[in-house]
């Protein structure tokens, strides 16, 4: 996987969710389940880094993020919506994309290039298009985890 960041086969799936706050709190039992960290404190900072500013970033892509202090590198996790939802987006569409990514507390610039590597791959329009497509989780970490790969490389 990325040198940036891990993603595993486990932390990509499919969720229906009605509310940007369900999503936060689904997103965060994934980082918990993956990952074995404590769930409460994930949404507690990913709901923190939210207070900030949202981090819907238009074009139906949320990346919520946050840094944790129990954490020795970035982990990343992916939720498809089963159908939009409003997520205070800075261009007033809803999201149906999600990738979250949790860094270590003192992840400054690797943080920074993370963010960057999975905002170039939510902006491809024919990523966007194939993950919406695309038939299971499965087949959706596959089209992830070639694009992390190849830009690793």
């Amino acid at each position: 996987m990325s040198g940036l960041f891990v993603l595993l086969p486990e932390a990509v799936q499919t969720v229906a969710a009605d509310s940007k706050d369900i999503i936060l709190n689904k997103l965060s039992e994934l980082f918990s389940q993956v990952y074995d960290l404590d769930r409460t404190r994930v949404l507690d900072r990913v709901i923190e880094r939210e207070g900030l500013g949202s981090t819907g970033f238009g074009r139906r892509i949320a990346i919520p993020h946050a840094r944790m202090p129990d954490l020795t590198r970035p982990v990343a996790a992916f939720i498809r919506l089963t159908s939009p939802v409003e997520f205070d987006s800075a261009d007033g569409m809803p999201v149906d994309l999600v990738f979250g990514l949790l860094s270590p507390e003192g992840a400054g610039a690797t943080h920074l290039h993370a963010l960057a590597a999975i905002s170039r791959m939510m902006r491809d329009e024919r990523m966007h298009t194939a993950l919406l497509a695309a038939p299971s989780s499965e087949a959706l970490y596959s089209l992830l985890s070639n694009v992390i790969d190849r830009d690793a490389a």
